[in-house]
């Protein structure tokens, strides 16, 4: 079990996670719950698989917004024994979200660009002119400095981030196995790709859940990035 991959249980909620990772099994040992689940008990599921079933969990919030609101919300989330969260990659909320994990294992990843935009999408968001992998690679940066544990960031900017001087965890979605559908995805690679490129993680939600037969196609994956 190669805690590399990180399946996205992006079901409607905890009965329907809870069952996923029942036909995951030992497959998978690392997973993400979004806010798409956070009103259908994502919180409970957490706590579940963490104390429960021994899995690691990724929570992704992408919180946002001034830095006292920041700092208690993670202060409060700290309590459910996360491994990984996300807020966004402005310095004042990375700062106050390391601030608000103090004294806890929790781990703040910034995110960077998200990995359904390009600059099309920048530019109707009033988002400053310039190349998507730069700015991804500058945010990253920023984050690093204001004290991030790691960084989200699709894996065609991982090997850039990783080549910076404070380079620590860079976790990457916007990965999809050769032939999947890229749903609404944009800029993405194949998990090896993505490990290759210096990914730490991989997050993969889809393609895994959507299969016929999502242990397999998890086992799949994994077999694709141990082989590097």
């Amino acid at each position: 079990m190669d805690d590399r991959l990180i399946v996205a249980l992006d079901v409607p909620n905890a009965v329907a996670g809870l069952d996923l990772a029942g036909k995951l099994g030992d497959a998978v040992g690392f997973y993400k719950i979004g806010l798409g689940m956070l009103t259908g008990g994502g919180l409970a599921l957490a706590n579940e698989l963490k104390q429960e079933h021994g899995k690691r969990i990724f929570l992704d919030m992408k919180l946002f917004d001034i830095g006292a609101t920041v700092e208690a919300a993670v202060r409060g989330l700290a309590q459910f024994d996360i491994d990984f969260l996300t807020v966004h990659g402005d310095p004042h909320v990375v700062s106050a979200a390391k601030e608000g994990a103090s004294g806890s294992n929790l781990k703040i990843l910034g995110v960077t660009i998200l990995t359904s935009l390009e600059r099309a999408d920048l530019d109707a968001g009033m988002i400053r002119a310039g190349d998507v992998h730069d700015i991804t690679v500058e945010r990253a940066a920023r984050a690093f400095e204001a004290g991030a544990d790691g960084i989200i960031c699709s894996p065609r900017e991982a090997a850039a981030i990783r080549a910076l001087p404070d380079s620590r965890l860079i976790v990457t979605p916007g990965v999809r196995p050769t032939g999947a559908a890229l749903g609404d995805q944009k800029r993405v690679e194949t998990p090896s790709s993505a490990i290759g490129a210096g990914a730490d993680h991989i997050v993969v939600g889809r393609p895994v859940w959507q299969a016929q037969d999502p242990k397999a196609a998890a086992s799949a994956i994994q077999a694709e990035i141990a082989a590097l």
